[in-house]
């Protein structure tokens, strides 16, 4: 099996989350992505989700059902702004290098969303 890029786990099971019909335990996300991995590893991701704040959990017997609060766009736009909010970043130099690396097309899209 191929090496998921880095962070492509964390993206897989939060689709599934986002996909869910509702909270879903680290079986059932482990089920979904087709059970080749560990179920410890499942739960370490989720865990990990869950501590940065991009997922939630509630209790489902002995252990809990996670489900996901953001959609792909939501979650992109907040990490972005978690990234902005640290004290340490010089927000002016962030966001000018951002539009800097703007393709023609993106750079239109953020000028006529600006402009709403």
């Amino acid at each position: 099996m191929p090496r998921r890029s880095r962070g492509g786990l964390e993206r897989e099971i939060h689709a599934v989350l986002a996909a869910g019909d509702g909270p879903m335990t680290a079986g059932q996300v482990r089920d979904a992505l087709g059970g080749d991995l560990a179920y410890t590893t499942v739960l370490t991701v989720l865990s990990r989700l869950f501590d940065k704040g991009e997922i939630a959990r509630e209790q489902a017997g002995r252990g809990y059902a996670y489900s996901a609060p953001y959609d792909a766009a939501a979650l992109t736009a907040r990490r972005m702004t978690l990234l902005l909010d640290d004290r340490d970043a010089d927000r002016a130099a962030v966001l000018t290098r951002f539009v800097d690396g703007l393709g023609p097309g993106d750079e239109q899209l953020l000028r006529g969303l600006l402009d709403r």
